[in-house]
């Protein structure tokens, strides 16, 4: 699809989100006779120009000098960041810019799991104010719910989706490329016991030991004999948890002197930990 021209002037849209995972645009858009399309654009990754990736939705008239568009749950939106354009009779698409947005319905949403994945959807605004829908689907899906820091630990409550909890399920810590000193430790693993009951789950990992650099952290619900599932916080109405969820660090003792460590939601919402060593 070709970006609309820059003299192009933007629509307003309100976004309303459903308990099943799906959402409503309303554009406005006065004087519009004939067909119309929402169209929803991936971005390559590293946010560069789309993909090739589209989603059209029909425009359909809801009220005067109003279109409506619904994205059910349903319907496929593969994991990523999604942009949203208006193609109305006789023109461009034109960039969408977000009006009213009701998110409410998500932030109490508790998914069945029965499906085996998680599709959530959260329109946002960009830097620019333009309207992105940012799009996760997870199988299986492992939801960190809370997350207490105490004793120079964390502490992680959870829940999983599309799997089972089974004896022997543990927790891993995984060392990040390029996280740890000189550019390197990538491939170090930790392995943590996990708590389990039913669908729920518990483990601490203690920063007591661990070396510098950023740990991703992942869940074995079946210990070794299945999936390795990302742990991440997906299922509210906050497109990006990193500058709103922020949490303490501890002072720790690293095997290369003291260091600070604590947890932290990535650009994707993922859960990491981080340690920093501390100036001598």
């Amino acid at each position: 699809m070709t970006p609309p021209p820059p003299s192009a002037a933007p629509l307003r849209a309100d976004c309303i989100g459903d308990s099943a995972g799906g959402l409503t645009f309303d554009v406005a858009a006065r004087g519009n006779a004939g067909a119309a399309l929402l169209i929803l654009r991936r971005r390559a990754a590293g946010g560069l120009d789309g993909t090739g990736d589209t989603v059209s939705l029909p425009l359909a008239p809801a009220a005067e000098g109003r279109l409506r568009a619904a994205l059910p749950s349903s319907v496929s939106l593969p994991e990523g960041r999604w942009d949203a354009y208006a193609l109305l009779s006789g023109g461009e698409p034109r960039r969408l810019v977000p009006g009213v947005t009701d998110l409410r319905s998500l932030a109490e949403r508790i998914p069945s799991g029965l499906l085996g994945h998680v599709a959530v959807r959260i329109p946002y605004a960009t830097r620019q104010g333009n309207l992105t829908v940012r799009s996760w689907l997870r199988a299986p899906h492992a939801e960190a719910v809370e997350l207490r820091l105490a004793s120079g630990g964390l502490t992680v409550r959870g829940r999983v989706y599309g799997t089972r909890l089974v004896p022997g399920a543990d927790a891993e810590l995984c060392a990040r490329p390029g996280g740890g000193e000189g550019g390197e430790g990538g491939g170090r693993v930790r392995r943590v016991d996990v708590a389990a009951e039913r669908t729920e789950f518990a483990f601490t990992v203690p920063y007591e030991g661990l070396e510098p650099g950023v740990w991703d952290l992942w869940l074995r619900p079946a210990g070794d004999a299945g999936p390795v599932v990302r742990l991440a916080r997906l299922l509210d109405d906050v497109a990006d948890k990193s500058p709103v969820l922020t949490f303490p660090r501890a002072r720790v003792r690293t095997p290369h002197g003291p260091a600070e460590a604590g947890p932290y939601y990535t650009r994707d919402n993922d859960l990491s930990l981080a340690v920093t060593p501390l100036d001598a």
